[in-house]
C-alpha cells in the first residue's frame, strides 16, 4: 500500500500509549489499531485533525506516500 501509516511512531516520541489515544479520540482502540495497522480504508478529516491536535504534529508526520 503506498500510504504509510506513522502513527506508531508518533505515539512513541510523544510517549503515548494506543489506548490513551483512543479514549481521548472517543474511538475503540480496536477502530484505532485499524487505523494504526494501515487497513483502514479512510479516515475523517476531523479524526485526522483531532489526532494532530492531540500528539502536536502535522498529517505529514502521520501519513506518508510511498511509491510502489
Amino acid at each position: 500500500m503506498p500510504i504509510i501509516i506513522n502513527l506508531d511512531v508518533m505515539l512513541a516520541k510523544r510517549k503515548m500509549k494506543s489506548n490513551e489515544l483512543a479514549e481521548m479520540l472517543g474511538l475503540t482502540t480496536a477502530n484505532l489499531s485499524i487505523l494504526k495497522t494501515g487497513k483502514a480504508k479512510a479516515i475523517k478529516l476531523a479524526t485526522l485533525e483531532n489526532i494532530c491536535r492531540i500528539l502536536d504534529c502535522q498529517p505529514a508526520d502521520i501519513l506518508e506516500y510511498r511509491k510502489d
